[in-house]
Order: C-alpha cells, then structure tokens, then sequence
C-alpha cells in the first residue's frame, strides 16, 4: 500500500483514539505532535533500535525538567511501514495496531513506565 494511504488511515485511527481519550488525558495529546515515517531513520537504528520498531516517543515527558534531558520538543513517531507489515495488509489489524503505539507511546509522554503502560494494556 502507498505510503500516503498508510499515513491517512493512521492519522484517521490516532484522531479517533484521540475522541475517546478522557478530557484531561485528551487535552495533553493534543500537545504532542504525531510524526508518520515508513520507518526509524539510520541514526535512530545507529542507537540501537530495531529495525521494525512500530513506535517511539521521542522528547522530554510532560511535566519532566528539560535542562537535564532531550532538548528536542516532544513527539509521538509512528512508522507505518513497519505497522502494516506487522498487520500482515490487514486494514482493521493496521488500525487497531496504530491505536495500540500510539497509546503505547502516548503513555511514555504522559511519564508511564513500561510497567504502569502494561498495568493499563497498553503494551
């Protein structure tokens, strides 16, 4: 699928997620950005990363002191590429797994550890 296909369901499926968030969870996802990318660039993977990562968060946690930390504004990136190869080209897996990330991720900019976003399902 093109990847301008790809970037247009997932913004339609985080815009969804988006609605259903509560007011106070749902006014602090508005202040993140979204990035699409089909995939993580060559420095993220010089870090380290996977190369089918689905999802990162990339930034300082809200509320978290930025003169000790990243710099760089707060921001939610989700490859597509990777997501729809994950979903196997299947429209409902692609939309259900771009919900999931972005939640995933939008954990981390909220502060949740990898824990506290398993306690809540969302890993």
């Amino acid at each position: 699928m093109k990847q301008s296909r790809l970037v247009s369901i997932a913004s339609e499926a985080v815009a969804a997620t988006q609605r259903e968030l509560p007011p106070d969870i749902g006014k602090e996802a508005q202040s993140v950005p979204v990035r699409f990318e089909p995939g993580p660039s060559a420095d993220l993977l010089a870090e380290g990363f996977e190369p089918d990562i689905l999802g990162l968060f990339a930034g300082n946690p809200l509320g978290s002191d930025v003169s000790g930390g990243d710099p760089s504004p707060p921001r939610i990136l989700l490859y597509t590429s990777n997501l729809w190869d994950f979903a196997e080209g299947d429209v409902g897996v692609f939309r259900d797994e771009v919900r999931l990330t972005y939640l995933h991720e939008l954990g981390h900019f909220l502060g949740w550890d990898e824990d506290q976003i398993a306690a809540r399902g969302l890993d």
